[in-house]
């Protein structure tokens, strides 16, 4: 005989019906684990999951009722049967760990970027050595001292890890910014900052971490970057008399009918260039320094940078249309000289709203125009879509100093008043300006000059860039014009073209490492620096 349903469950069983959720997991309870959560039977009792509804009664038979279509129906229901003390039980390796609240965060940090590959996290791919990276460091420690649970310790991408300027291997930050979900509290931790500091090896410090928005990214809420640049004040030398480039430079000045810039240059009229080893010049280079002339000449071309504009020949190899090869340079400054040891040094700050890969390359055009007399005229061609081949400065010069967050700190202090229970504090290196300052001599800048004093690597660079015979440096010329002999044509190749060499990529040698960078032994593909062919995606996450 059939069984008619009373007229309350009827009503209960139509395609409208919601069936209400009893939900366990208030507020700071443990989340019960899936295979806890049993149906809820007839009665109302003893179970905590949904029981599901069959809305559709017909059955092949009036006493048999219907098949589940799912296959895994019956082993659910099972598990569903499993108490608390029997699924631990079954799962001695599950986390037993209290689930702790996470918090948006930022965290400031500072490094030298020697012995790593870069700033962003990479996963060690099958068969492959790990690489090691400041996010990777970081992330291992948080992830030791608890501010990470074990659940998300695989993957950062779970806390939503982010940088607000992403660094190239080997390239050093006092200041940078990392955001994340963390939990800022952990048992029994009384400073957790000191105790993350405990786990990071001593050239990556953490200063400190608050609690940001949670919509805060730091990437995107980044409105600028703050970069600077140092390099021995000898790269203004003009090229050697009788090197290549000078013969190139020379024989392209004389067909545009017009005078040499670098005639009788005082540095090389005193001595036979053509019979002076590349050893004793080098000690001459050292005792050089950089006149006011010089100088002023490097304020006023650097000031052609500032503003927006098309920086395609700046970055890799980039479609010059490409509206994202736009970028905003707030304020560039050239320092007054400073002499350490033997060397004199310049510093360059590059103060933008956006940098793109590569920095160096800036650098580049900012030091050759100098050294060779060229007009300032030639930035305003570069910045048009002929494209031309500019390599990088030696990576050892690069530092970050810190990212800008002017436009977040003033809508939170707009919004909100400091005692109200959703305010957040402003982002401001300037509250550790004394160990940040302190973390730069010793990490970066002592490891910087000597470098330099042991290997002489910007003496190498400035002579693999003197000895290139070809036509890619053209453009360096009395009339600040590209001639077409050093245009890159895509689909063209190009005769005898620069070659740029790895070991300029290096900001880190063995201490005992004293043999002078030679440039005659960079000539195989081995130590070639071919550069990369990078996606937008790729592109977008490159940006510093």
């Amino acid at each position: 005989m059939d069984r008619k349903l009373p007229a309350e469950a009827e009503s209960l069983s139509g395609p409208s019906f919601k069936r209400p959720r009893l939900d366990l997991e208030g507020e700071g309870n443990t989340p019960i684990p899936k295979e806890l959560k049993t149906n809820l039977s007839p009665t109302g009792t003893g179970n905590v999951a949904e029981q599901p509804i069959d809305h559709d009664t017909s059955c092949d038979s009036p006493n048999k009722p219907k098949k589940s279509k799912d296959k895994n129906l019956r082993g659910r229901r099972r598990r569903d049967q499993v108490s608390r003390d029997e699924w631990q039980a079954r799962n001695p390796d599950a986390s037993k760990e209290p689930r702790l609240p996470k918090r948006e965060c930022a965290l400031m940090i500072g490094f030298c970027g020697s012995k790593y590959s870069g700033m962003q996290f990479q996963k060690t791919q099958p068969g492959l050595p790990e690489q090691r990276t400041i996010e990777g460091e970081l992330f291992k420690a948080l992830v030791t001292a608890g501010a990470v649970s074990k659940d998300n310790s695989e993957d950062p991408v779970k806390v939503g890890l982010a940088r607000a300027a992403r660094t190239d291997a080997g390239v050093h930050a006092v200041g940078n910014i990392v955001s994340l979900k963390m939990i800022m509290s952990v048992p029994g931790v009384d400073d957790l900052c000191a105790r993350i500091n405990t786990l990071l090896p001593p050239d990556i410090r953490l200063w400190g971490f608050q609690r940001v928005q949670r919509s805060f990214n730091a990437r995107l809420l980044c409105d600028a970057r703050k970069y600077t640049y140092f390099f021995p004040s000898y790269l203004l030398i003009p090229p050697k008399p009788g090197s290549h480039l000078d013969r190139v430079l020379r024989e392209h000045t004389t067909s545009q009918v017009c005078e040499i810039p670098w005639n009788d240059d005082p540095f090389w009229s005193t001595i036979d260039p053509s019979t002076s080893t590349w050893q004793e010049d080098m000690i001459r280079k050292r005792a050089w320094r950089a006149t006011p002339a010089h100088l002023e000449r490097l304020r006023t071309i650097i000031q052609k940078f500032e503003k927006t504009h098309n920086f395609h020949n700046f970055t890799v190899a980039q479609d010059p249309r490409d509206k994202t090869n736009n970028r905003f340079m707030k304020k560039l400054q050239v320092a007054e000289p400073a002499v350490y040891g033997e060397t004199e040094w310049i510093a360059v700050s590059l103060d933008g709203q956006s940098f793109m890969l590569h920095q160096r390359k800036m650098m580049f055009a900012l030091v050759m125009i100098c050294r060779t007399g060229t007009p300032n005229s030639l930035l305003d061609e570069l910045f048009e879509l002929t494209r031309v081949h500019i390599p990088k400065m030696p990576a050892l010069g690069l530092l970050l100093e810190y990212p800008v967050f002017t436009g977040y700190n003033t809508r939170i202090a707009k919004k909100l008043a400091p005692s109200d229970p959703d305010y957040r504090e402003p982002i401001d290196f300037e509250n550790y300006s004394e160990e940040m300052n302190s973390f730069k001599q010793q990490y970066i800048y002592d490891n910087m000059r000597s470098i330099e004093d042991r290997k002489g690597l910007f003496d190498g660079w400035i002579r693999s860039i003197d000895s290139y015979k070809g036509n890619d440096f053209l453009y360096l010329n009395p009339k600040g014009i590209i001639p077409p002999e050093a245009i890159i044509r895509k689909g063209e190749r190009r005769q005898d073209p620069f070659r740029e060499r790895k070991v300029f990529n290096l900001t880190s040698f063995a201490e005992d490492d004293s043999e002078k960078v030679q440039v005659e032994e960079l000539t195989d593909e081995a130590n070639e620096d071919v550069e990369e062919s990078l996606t937008k995606k790729q592109l977008e996450e490159a940006e510093g």
